[in-house]
């Protein structure tokens, strides 16, 4: 469809059980975006009990506990061809944290339970020793599924998770981690053809307006400029909040290193 004269359609799924940190911020982002462009736009709920419908233009999942997680990846299984198929016709993923997770082949949870994904990307999750909880930075990755605008600067988020994530080979990640843990092995997330998985919450839409764009852009093409100003103090700001904690990691580690 041509966004520019359709209305936008964004599926919030699961927000009942995969919205215990706000990332259904993220939806409201990629909504508000598009209409100060003059894009129209509705966010559809999509409840846990209801299939997933496979025409929307965006799918967004975002974290949650783990019983929340054990009943989302159950819902998901059953609609799992219905958002493997929107994908491959044109739809936007962002997934985050448990969202994120889910996406992969499997993720192997603290108590030992396995839970099934959809296997939409190549890709498994087990639970670390040590839960990682705290500011992250990111370096966006380069490649050609950021379209002609390129990376987004810096990436900010907070991370609080106990997953560590292995991408499959030529799986590559949304970014390269500067400040925090990620998925465990210097990399965060993964990015794909009009897909986007991290552990950045924030909303992590919401904290970097440049990256928000480029995942309104795969639907919509390319973007005019608005007046964001407030919206890139507010990152450049979360920006030195992460680098800061960085530097003081940094230095607590060296200490530590010299007795």
């Amino acid at each position: 469809m041509n966004a520019r004269e359709s209305t936008l359609r964004i599926g919030l799924v699961y927000p009942e059980i995969l919205g215990t940190y706000g990332d259904r911020g993220n939806a409201l982002i990629i909504a508000q975006r598009a209409q100060r462009r003059g894009i129209a736009a509705e966010i559809i709920e999509i409840d846990a009990r209801e299939p997933i419908s496979s025409g929307l233009d965006f799918y967004l999942l975002g974290g949650g506990e783990d019983d929340s997680q054990h009943i989302a990846a159950r819902s998901l299984q059953e609609s799992r061809s219905a958002l493997i198929e929107a994908h491959n016709t044109g739809a936007v993923i962002v997934a985050v944290c448990a969202g994120f997770q889910l996406l992969g082949h499997s993720y192997e949870a603290a108590d030992g339970s396995l839970l099934e994904g959809i296997g939409l990307i190549d890709m498994i999750t087990r639970a670390g020793a040590n839960r990682s909880i705290g500011e992250v930075v990111i370096e966006a990755e380069p490649s050609p599924n950021w379209g002609t605008a390129g990376p987004p600067p810096l990436i900010t988020g907070f991370e609080n998770h106990g997953g560590r994530t292995q991408l499959g080979q030529g799986v590559i990640p949304l970014g390269q981690v500067k400040v925090g843990t990620g998925n465990g092995n210097g990399g965060d997330g993964v990015l794909g053809e009009r897909l986007l998985g991290t552990y950045l919450h924030g909303p992590v839409l919401a904290r970097n307006p440049v990256l928000a764009d480029r995942v309104l852009s795969w639907v919509v093409g390319p973007l005019e400029e608005i007046d964001d100003s407030l919206e890139r103090r507010l990152h450049d700001e979360c920006l030195s909040r992460g680098s800061a904690q960085g530097v003081k990691r940094w230095w607590q580690n060296r200490m530590l290193a010299r007795g």
